[in-house]
């Protein structure tokens, strides 16, 4: 399902150039394309922040963890003084990466992860450095198998016995090149698959951080709820510390948050539906249900995708979401709190793999929920 629409003069979220929607937009495409480690997300949130700024989004700003958030206004009446009630919408757009640690004096570059990694994943992969000076490449290397003792072959690899090759001859051009703390990400341009469906690094979480701000543009495009703003929030720092989503939902103080992230798709080999649940590619946004997760706010999803005939299916949690959600709901004296999911294939790696219709899907679902709070919602337990 579509969340596009059509507009007049620049390209809307969710459209090409020419005005014509792509099942892949361009802002998606060019979230994926920007660098963003968690704690240096500075070139995402601006392309972030930059297309709130071209649908109209009231109060755009960047708080000094690095999360950008823009305001929908709601469409209350004049005459009412109280302030109208607030509903975040929040995506985290960092990702995960690599931080150099040490170069050493034959030029190598030594590094830890940034964020969870299975070691085997980066073993031979392009890497993309971000430096003072710009981006330069790399290669990540081990020890060929042609020199691996036999007992070595059996062992698994782990980070420490990686390294980052930038072609330099030595250890003094190394370090004009690179700095410690700089950090890196697998160099590898989105790629669009058959039936709808697109792998690339980062989209665990550029998608929720899309879905965040297109769901606010459809708000905005309806005029706005009628007794609460909208606020989209692109979170920092997910990956490490939950930190932007501390910081932001203190801040602005919300009524009540969606949390927009990814979950394992369950059609991929190997994965046990009976304890994941079942979750294809195209089955449509995943609503979580669980002990941490407000079950009102959780319910007005649910009967919101049944009227709009969104396609969803449910995922039980019994403890911690492992997602921003588990810092909004203890915000201040706590924040009813929802977890909207996308299907994902092959999280944590650089061919994670999506089908775009339950990316739409999320941000349809999301906008028509935020559409129908009214001054009589309430979502205490």
């Amino acid at each position: 399902m579509s969340a596009q629409s059509e507009g007049d003069g620049e390209a809307q979220i969710g459209e090409t150039e020419a005005g014509e929607t792509s099942g892949f937009p361009m802002l998606l495409r060019e979230l994926l394309l920007a660098k963003g480690p968690s704690g240096y997300e500075t070139a995402p949130a601006a392309v972030w922040r930059a297309a709130a700024e071209g649908f109209g989004a009231q109060q755009t700003s960047t708080d000094l963890v690095g999360t950008p958030s823009a305001r929908v206004p709601s469409r209350g009446r004049v005459e009412v003084s109280a302030a109208p009630r607030r509903l975040i919408v929040m995506g985290h757009i960092d990702e995960i990466g690599l931080i150099v640690t040490h170069i050493d004096d034959e030029g190598y570059l030594w590094f830890k992860e940034v964020g969870g990694w299975d070691a085997q994943i980066l073993v031979g992969q392009r890497v993309e450095v971000s430096t003072r000076e710009g981006e330069i490449p790399g290669v990540i290397g081990k020890k060929p198998i042609h020199l691996l003792r036999e007992e070595e072959r059996k062992k698994v690899a782990e980070v420490r016995d990686l390294h980052i090759d930038v072609g330099a001859k030595d250890g003094k051009q190394a370090r004009e090149l690179v700095r410690i703390g700089d950090v890196a990400v697998i160099d590898g341009d989105p790629v669009e698959l058959p039936n709808g469906r697109l792998a690339s690094r980062a989209l665990d979480n550029r998608l929720g951080s899309f879905v965040a701000l297109e769901a606010a543009r459809l708000v905005a495009d309806a005029g706005g709820a009628s007794d609460w703003e909208v606020v989209a929030v692109a979170a920092a720092q997910e990956e490490t510390t939950f930190g932007g989503s501390r910081t932001s939902a203190f801040s602005l103080e919300p009524d009540a948050a969606i949390v927009v992230d990814v979950t394992h798709a369950t059609d991929a080999p190997g994965i046990e539906v009976k304890e994941s649940g079942k979750h294809e590619l195209g089955s449509g946004p995943v609503l979580s249900r669980g002990s941490t997760l407000n079950p009102r706010l959780s319910e007005l999803l649910y009967d919101t995708a049944q009227r709009e005939s969104i396609p969803f299916t449910v995922e039980a949690i019994g403890r911690n979401t492992g997602t921003d959600a588990d810092a909004v709901h203890l915000s201040r004296g706590g924040v009813p709190t929802a977890l909207v999911s996308i299907p994902l294939r092959y999280m944590h790696s650089p061919v994670e793999l999506v089908q775009l219709d339950d990316v739409h899907a999320a941000a349809a679902l999301i906008a028509a929920a935020a559409l129908s709070l009214d001054a009589d919602t309430s979502f205490v337990r």
